[in-house]
């Protein structure tokens, strides 16, 4: 298939406004040049700071290199799309009662795998309409691919300290998106870095995982151990894991930019069960059945009833040493106990964090 550079720079005027139509806030082009990036992620797994994430070293270098991913492709199209549910109870509030169950923003809606990958076929589907067939390929977080450093490539932010994409008008609540594709529309500039000396994101951490400006070690981060970690969680984190059960938007709460983040216009990211509000006790409760028909449709059904009972066994214990009211404390104690008696209730794994919890509160 031949284009004139005209064709291509007005097809490529057009995807943006599909785009646009489609509920993505921003759509940039980049080419596939990831050289520098490729060096950085050798350096970051031959460090381990991908932990337990064994794909990340199984699919090396073929990250850094979209071609070798999908044969053929010459430009990535990035999008980005707002995930902030417009009536989401205040982080800080929910954070500061040990009693709550703070659940990472980007989740407390529907599947954003789902919709974002949805979205980007319809945009594809619109590309083929108007030019006929070209070979492509949607991700959304679901594949070897370098999300932040191609957004980046194609005009839609910059890499902060936190190793997150930032954008000026939207802070970093969104997601990313991507089509890889052969056509070889006219590429977009990539932005420059405004953190400057701001260190927020790195002070805050509660693990310390941002272990220097740019550079996260996994192993250390609240939401690699709630979701991404299998087994028991690392003693030493426990405590810093405070009432976060799935995720942790620390870094990104802290962030000046995101003074600027964006409400979601997407109705599928609106808040389902209100786990923006929730105690812990109640998700506690929850059978597994009610785990799994509750989640369905949601990135966190994916972690699985185990590691969801392990996660708030942990927050259950950091509750009981924290400020919460005796009444409380005694209420989520009376829990803890309740699920060691029930036999085949819990499993071994969740069994050794609720005992962890109750001996720490007699050892202080």
């Amino acid at each position: 298939m031949e284009f004139q550079p005209q064709q291509l720079k007005n097809l490529a005027a057009q995807i943006k406004t599909w785009g646009r139509d489609l509920g993505f806030q921003e759509l940039g082009i980049s080419d596939t040049e990831l050289t520098v990036e490729e060096s950085g992620l050798l350096n970051w797994l031959n460090n381990n700071h991908h932990g337990s994430m064994d794909y990340m070293a199984r699919h090396g270098v073929k990250r850094a290199r979209p071609q070798e991913l999908v044969p053929g492709t010459v430009r990535v199209i990035s999008v980005r799309l707002n995930y902030t549910a417009p009536d989401a109870k205040e982080s800080w509030s929910v954070i500061e009662d040990s009693g709550a169950a703070f659940i990472s923003r980007y989740t407390l809606g529907r599947d954003y795998h789902k919709v974002l990958r949805h979205k980007l076929q319809k945009l594809a589907d619109q590309i083929q309409q108007e030019i006929g067939t070209f070979a492509y390929r949607v991700f959304t977080d679901s594949a070897p691919v370098m999300e932040v450093a191609l957004a980046r490539k194609a005009g839609l932010g910059w890499r902060g300290k936190h190793t997150l994409l930032l954008n000026r008008e939207a802070g970093s609540l969104f997601f990313l998106g991507e089509i890889y594709t052969d056509l070889p529309l006219p590429i977009d500039g990539d932005t420059t870095d405004h953190c400057g000396s701001c260190t927020k994101c790195i002070d805050i951490c509660p693990t310390r995982a941002i272990i220097a400006p740019y550079q996260l070690d996994a192993r250390r981060c609240i939401s690699y151990l709630t979701i991404e970690h299998k087994g028991s969680i690392p003693i030493e984190f426990r405590k810093a894991i405070g009432n976060r059960i799935y995720g942790c938007d620390d870094c990104q709460l802290v962030c000046p930019w995101n003074k600027y983040a964006q409400l979601a216009s997407e109705p599928d990211f609106h808040i389902r069960h209100q786990l923006d509000d929730v105690t812990l006790i109640e998700l506690f409760s929850w059978t597994e059945q009610q785990f799994n028909d509750r989640m369905e449709g949601s990135a966190i059904r994916r972690i699985g009833f185990e590691q969801w009972q392990r996660n708030i066994a942990v927050a259950m214990g950091n509750a009981l040493q924290g400020e919460a009211s005796g009444a409380r404390k005694a209420s989520i104690r009376a829990v803890l106990q309740a699920s060691l008696r029930s036999e085949g209730a819990i499993s071994a794994v969740v069994r050794e964090h609720v005992e962890w919890a109750l001996a720490e509160v007699q050892h202080n």
